[in-house]
């Protein structure tokens, strides 16, 4: 009995040194990527941007190329942790660039791209993007590293891993500065699920000597104080406020993780969730000069999430969540929802056609 006790004891023991030690291990990987730092600008576009004439943007959060529509996330309620082979990474990435590329647009914004991660078989996924636009036509592109996660063994049968993951700005136009700013984050135990964050910030000169700021952001989800992502927001409109003071054009689109249209389950008739993590967003941030767009069309309502706890069925709970801001000389023409039905991500790309208006 003795003996037997005795082993059970060192067993405890091994297993609680293993966990203390994890746990060490995870914070002690935990560091802020710096902030302001200069992004390497790619491509061969060199030309300005022209005033007066209608362009289009296209944001899409392409889920580092796991969410098939019947995908689940086990953050989310769901199961799975990763993507489920290589082929699915190549196959949802590679469709959710064949939509991008239907729409011809003169800017792309795409967030969650995995660069080396467990989720994603290591694939880097600006192999796939790249070349996708490329094929579409002669762009600049900037990429900025959102974060760089340590292990995560959870689930335990198939852990989520350590990931690397940014965001991509592409212009048809020349982009002749670029910087990543980082965004304030929680600082208590949450921060290792909701990891680093930040917004990429472009510059690209216009016909009338001024300058079109573009920001491409993905703001926080996975958090325990809700004012997290609200103060992250205010940075953002902050920084447009002070380029549109200067004179300059300000558009930002990415994913906001808040409910842009305020009450998304009554507009779409779908269910809700008890557990909701999309909050309406906070109106009041905004100012007479930087505004919010929030993509929406009554004759063909569509969401651009859903919530990956279950595969995707019409009348599950979806919200919209991905959208755009501009600055008071930018006049917006259209913006909607592109309905892929989730097929490639659990977001619909949305898009903005828009006039800089000097």
């Amino acid at each position: 009995m003795k003996k037997a006790l005795k082993i059970v004891g060192i067993a405890l023991l091994v297993i609680l040194a293993v966990v203390v030690g994890y746990v060490i291990y995870v914070f002690a990987s935990f560091n802020r990527i710096d902030d302001n730092q200069k992004l390497k600008t790619e491509g061969e576009a060199d030309q300005p941007v022209p005033t007066g004439k209608e362009l289009t943007v296209l944001s899409y959060n392409i889920g580092f190329g796991a969410y098939s529509d019947d995908y689940t996330f086990f953050m989310d309620g769901g199961k799975e942790s990763r993507a489920r082979s290589e082929e699915a990474v190549y196959e949802n990435i590679g469709g959710a660039m064949d939509t991008v590329q239907d729409y011809k647009p003169d800017f792309v914004l795409i967030q969650e791209i995995d660069t080396d991660g467990t989720r994603s078989w290591h694939i880097d996924e600006r192999d796939i993007v790249v070349p996708a636009m490329e094929e579409t036509g002669t762009f600049d592109y900037v990429f900025a590293q959102n974060y760089d996660s340590p292990y995560l063994m959870y689930p335990i049968t198939s852990p989520h891993g350590a990931n690397k993951a940014g965001i991509m700005t592409f212009s048809a136009y020349n982009i002749t500065d670029a910087l990543r700013r980082s965004l304030p984050i929680e600082k208590g135990p949450s921060k290792v699920l909701d990891l680093d964050r930040c917004y990429s910030k472009s510059r690209i000169p216009t016909e009338d000597g001024k300058e079109l700021v573009l920001y491409n952001h993905h703001l926080s989800a996975y958090t325990a104080n809700v004012k997290t992502a609200q103060i992250q927001l205010s940075r953002l409109i902050k920084d447009m406020q002070q380029e549109y003071d200067a004179g300059n054009y300000c558009v930002a689109g990415g994913d906001f993780n808040r409910d842009l249209l305020g009450n998304s389950p009554e507009i779409f008739h779908t269910e809700k969730l008890d557990d909701n993590w999309a909050k309406p967003i906070n109106m009041d941030l905004f100012t007479e000069d930087i505004t919010l767009v929030a993509p929406f069309d009554e004759a063909s309502m569509t969401a651009s999430c859903r919530n990956p706890d279950k595969p995707y069925e019409k009348g599950d709970f979806v919200v919209t969540v991905d959208g755009f801001i501009i600055s008071a000389n930018v006049e917006i023409k259209t913006s909607d929802v592109i309905d892929t039905g989730f097929r490639y991500s659990d977001h619909n790309p949305v898009y903005m056609s828009f006039v800089l208006t000097p």
